[in-house]
């Protein structure tokens, strides 16, 4: 069975090469996904479905260009933490952002069983307005 940070790091390698089924296939149907408060896709979301609407799918509507560049992933067993930066154009507004981001991950079993995302939410919502 692959390790957690194996699991994680195949969702960041299926981000960079733009693979939504890659990114959503170790995503478990018990899943709770939250987006942080303030964030414009915030709240938790149960199972790949849920992601990929609510979060993957509404983010790409709102913002061209969006992106994530992952710095570093620090193992902590079945938890994982990675650090890097989002950044995008909003559509409406035509205003960049970029904001530093800290995902937090739980696997077990070989599936993503939780993800929180920590964000500067100030940064996003300011390209918004």
């Amino acid at each position: 069975m692959r390790k957690a940070i194996e699991i994680v790091k195949a969702h960041y390698d299926a981000n960079d090469r733009h693979d939504i089924d890659g990114m959503l296939a170790d995503i478990a149907p018990d899943c709770r996904w939250t987006e942080m408060d303030g964030f414009p896709c915030a709240g938790t979301y149960v199972g790949p479905q849920e992601v990929f609407k609510n979060v993957f799918q509404a983010l790409g509507k709102a913002f061209d260009g969006y992106t994530f560049k992952l710095e570093r992933l620090l193992d902590a067993g079945d938890e994982i933490v990675a650090v890097g930066d989002y950044s995008g154009t909003h559509r409406e507004t035509g205003k960049t952002f970029n904001a530093r981001v800290v995902h937090v991950w739980s696997v077990a079993g070989g599936k993503i069983r939780r993800f929180e995302q920590f964000t500067d939410t100030l940064r996003v919502a300011e390209s918004m307005r």
